[in-house]
């Protein structure tokens, strides 16, 4: 795996927490007649310790935690805050610091197997890192060590008792390599990996406690966790379409959670210890005065610290003036026996506080993991290229018999057409023989008669012999006309029907005048249809410049103000609507909707721009919608808002886009074909407000289908949502919190479900600092929208934190006693009421509601 570091430093002081253990049996009989030698003030986080009578010090620490503080608060305080950072990627430290019997190993160490209250931080901060991780990409390790007599033990396997200290000179990181490391997959092997530990630990009975740790015990958690960067789309050369999707760089951030118990320091003639109980409490003592030294060097900004005086404080160097988020708590006894023990253990977390640590962050880029996704997206895309040539070629066979079949059919009629061409010249032929023999034999019977009666018109017979020769001659020749036409229509027949003889050439001349044709009628066609659009627009303008000066005759149309002229305005208004929808269903009805969407891919811009307008009337009529889509015009919409640059087009494109949308079963259809990543394309390069406020209105109607909220997510609708927010006008403002409402009550209702569970997606995506500058817009609908879905995100103590943090909880305070409506004012009382940080936050600062 290619490895490559990226850092990031921030700066974090070493908190410090004092808890005060409630008296034990034999304190409450040998020190019955004195008061405790320490007096807690938990609400100014102060302590007082008492020299006498008269006299105390008063000290200060980051949090106070009485005799009655539970585990659960104890670990909400003191160690909650360093785990987080841990699943953030930063190392962190919990530490407890105190004499021997004050309640180390019960704060850090408590399986709490009989009484979950009682569970120690060990056991509640691997609940939390195994609930935020996904088992599917994360990974958990655990190590569990002990310090004893300057010794590094295995606890988990006690044949291994040398474990060696090693540093890496490049980032000074101190590492085990001998250990063993444990993989942990759930809460119960991990609670069988700590008694197993706890078994092998050493402890001795003394007169200060009867289990006495006599070694300092070390956990450390390794997390591992794989965070993905954003996606970038790369687009084409000629910047139509977006083809490829460069995928986003694997990171994997490392951490590690250190949880030390250490064993108490103990004064040796209170705790009665001898031979080798003695040996140890020198070395405990020896290890924890070395720590004192590093941390007294480091308070006062010496230029060495002693960190090799002994292996703890070589283990700890990362925890102390390193880049860790360390947490310290001590714990001190109340007895007055005790008060030189108990003001040593306050005095070293006071030093400790003054230790300022440069907290780090480690992610890796694994290259290897990358590459594999790359060869995964270009087979994908070497199958698709695959299928697309293969449906290119299936397209261009059918086109090809398509035209042999066409070519058949022509040559057929063309022979039809010849053959009945030359039986109607025969037939004209015979028919003028005939007439003219009729004509011969009528004056062959004049001229017999003419002779019989004796009169001799010879001059006359010699004319009509003359003129019936000229009519046979010319007859004659159209005969012979006809034949030579029929003589050359046969060969121009064998010409098409012989191929090899040029007649390829003639039927290449007859499609090119076929597809001339076809393009003529196309373009005529289309001109139809604006030249019709065109005209009902100019009736229905018409008819509504008429229903105006009607209305407005008196001249007073504009300034009275009583109810009859209001009247007459709605009823005009309501007429104008009618008559616009009445206008696009005639041309609905006149041309056709498969004509009007075949429209949508024309080349010329007015037939497009037209047509768009269209669709989009007959869009909004929900009749409409599914006659549209089945017809393939989602499809279309969705092309253009991806090809045409077009301010227009893609401003109704978006807004059709949107009217679908408003039906359910078209929401799936719309994600399924790429809708939200072209909304998503839209939104990032259009100016216009009318256009954003089209393009929001779209993804915020998807917002409110349950099924599509992940999917909706990864395509990126909701940073798109939150990146129309910069256009700043009204309206558009107002769409984006309408879709911010509506994802915030479906992830509401997956909640409740048992679907989704962790934090909300608008807040991981940003959204939460936008809902709260909006919370008290001047604009009714904005603030509508915004209070609605500030009360849903609300209703779950997953998001809690952030809402506090982020000044959410204010609005909702004010929601609930100043919104106007009076559903919203009750939901946002109840979501207080019911939610336990908001109520602990409120109470904490003393706010009613």
């Amino acid at each position: 795996m290619s490895i490559n570091f990226r850092w990031c430093f921030v700066p974090g002081r070493v908190r410090v927490a004092v808890r005060l253990r409630p008296r034990n049996a034999e304190e409450e009989m040998a020190d019955a007649d004195f008061g405790d030698c320490v007096e807690l003030q938990p609400e100014l986080k102060r302590l007082k310790l008492r020299r006498n009578n008269w006299d105390s010090d008063t000290y200060e620490f980051d949090e106070v935690l009485t005799q009655s503080a539970s585990q659960k608060r104890v670990y909400e305080v003191v160690a909650k805050p360093v785990v987080e950072s841990v699943l953030d990627g930063y190392n962190g430290t919990v530490m407890a610091y105190g004499q021997t019997g004050t309640g180390k190993t019960f704060t850090l160490g408590q399986l709490g197997e009989g009484d979950t209250s009682s569970r120690g931080i060990m056991v509640r901060s691997m609940e939390d890192i195994l609930a935020d991780l996904s088992p599917d990409t994360d990974a958990v390790t655990v190590s569990y060590l002990q310090l004893y007599m300057e010794t590094l033990q295995d606890l988990l396997n006690p044949a291994n008792d040398n474990i060696p200290i090693v540093e890496d000179p490049r980032t000074g990181d101190v590492s085990l390599p001998g250990a063993t490391i444990v993989e942990i997959r759930d809460q119960q092997s991990f609670l069988e990996l700590l008694r197993i530990g706890e078994a092998n630990r050493t402890a001795a009975n003394t007169k200060m406690n009867t289990e006495s740790s006599r070694s300092h015990a070390m956990l450390t958690v390794h997390i591992k966790r794989s965070v993905a960067e954003s996606e970038d789309i790369v687009s084409s050369q000629n910047g139509d379409a977006p083809h490829l999707i460069k995928p986003s760089k694997p990171l994997v951030r490392k951490s590690k959670l250190v949880v030390v118990d250490l064993a108490g320091s103990e004064r040796v003639h209170k705790s009665g210890s001898e031979g080798l109980m003695l040996e140890e409490a020198k070395s405990i003592n020896l290890s924890l005065s070395s720590l004192g030294k590093c941390i007294n060097a480091l308070a006062e900004n010496n230029a060495h610290v002693p960190f090799r005086d002994s292996k703890l404080t070589r283990m700890l160097r990362d925890s102390f003036g390193g880049t860790a988020r360390t947490s310290l708590i001590v714990t001190i006894g109340p007895s007055p026996r005790h008060r030189g023990e108990t003001s040593s253990t306050i005095l070293f977390g006071q030093r400790a506080m003054k230790v300022e640590n440069m907290l780090k962050i480690k992610e890796e880029f694994d290259y290897k993991s990358l590459s594999r996704k790359l060869e995964i997206q270009l087979d994908k895309l070497i199958a698709e290229n695959e299928r697309q040539h293969k449906a290119f070629e299936d397209d261009i066979e059918k086109i090809n018999l398509e035209a042999q079949c066409r070519i058949v059919e022509v040559e057929r009629s063309f022979a039809n057409a010849l053959e009945k061409e030359k039986l109607k010249c025969q037939m004209e032929y015979m028919g003028i023989v005939k007439e003219l023999e009729q004509k011969l034999v009528l004056n062959q019977e004049r001229h017999d008669c003419n002779a019989d009666n004796g009169e001799g018109p010879a001059q006359s017979s010699a004319d009509e012999v003359a003129e019936i020769k000229m009519l046979l001659e010319t007859e004659s020749n159209r005969r012979k006309a006809a034949e030579e036409e029929i003589t050359h229509l046969k060969r121009k027949l064998g010409n098409y029907t012989q191929p090899e003889d040029g007649g390829g050439l003639e039927i290449a001349k007859l499609h090119n005048i076929l597809e001339e044709e076809a393009h003529q009628k196309k373009k005529l066609e289309e001109e139809i249809i604006i030249l019709r659009s065109q005209l009902l627009q100019a009736n229905f303008e018409t008819e509504q410049m008429r229903r105006c000066l009607e209305g407005g005759g008196s001249g007073s149309a504009f300034s009275t103000t009583d109810s009859s002229t209001a009247q007459v305005r709605h009823s005009q208004f309501k007429d104008a609507a009618n008559g616009q929808k009445s206008s696009v269903a005639t041309l609905f009805e006149q041309v056709g909707l498969q004509k009007i969407l075949s429209l949508l891919e024309s080349e010329d811009a007015n037939v497009r721009i037209h047509a768009v307008k269209v669709v989009a009337n007959l869009a909004a009529e929900e009749a409409n919608q599914k006659r549209i889509v089945e017809a393939g015009g989602l499809t279309s919409l969705l092309m253009l808002l991806r090809r045409y640059e077009d301010e227009t087009v893609r401003r109704v494109a978006a807004g059709a886009i949107a009217n679908l949308a408003m039906n359910e079963a078209n929401q799936e259809l719309i994600m399924a074909e790429g809708g939200i990543t072209l909304l998503s394309m839209a939104a990032s390069d259009a100016e216009d407000p009318q256009t954003l406020r089209m393009v929001a209105g779209a993804i915020a109607n998807l917002c409110g289908n349950d099924k599509i909220l992940m999917t909706l997510r990864s395509q990126g609708g909701i940073k798109a949502l939150l990146g129309i927010v910069r256009c700043g006008h009204p309206d558009v403002l107002s769409q984006v919190a309408r879709g911010i409402a509506n994802f915030a009550k479906c992830e509401s209702r997956a909640s409740n479900q048992g679907i989704k569970t962790g934090r909300s997606i608008l807040i991981e995506d940003g959204a939460l600092p936008w809902i709260v500058q909006n919370a008290n817009n001047e604009a009714a609908p904005i603030r509508r929208h915004i209070e609605l879905a500030l009360c849903h995100l609300a209703q779950h103590e997953a998001n809690a934190k952030d809402m506090i943090s982020g000044g959410a909880l204010w609005e909702l305070v004010r929601i609930s006693r100043d919104c106007s409506r009076e559903d919203i004012r009750s939901l946002a009382h109840r979501t207080l009421s019911s939610i336990t940080p908001f109520k602990s936050e409120l109470r904490r600062l003393r706010v009613d509601y």
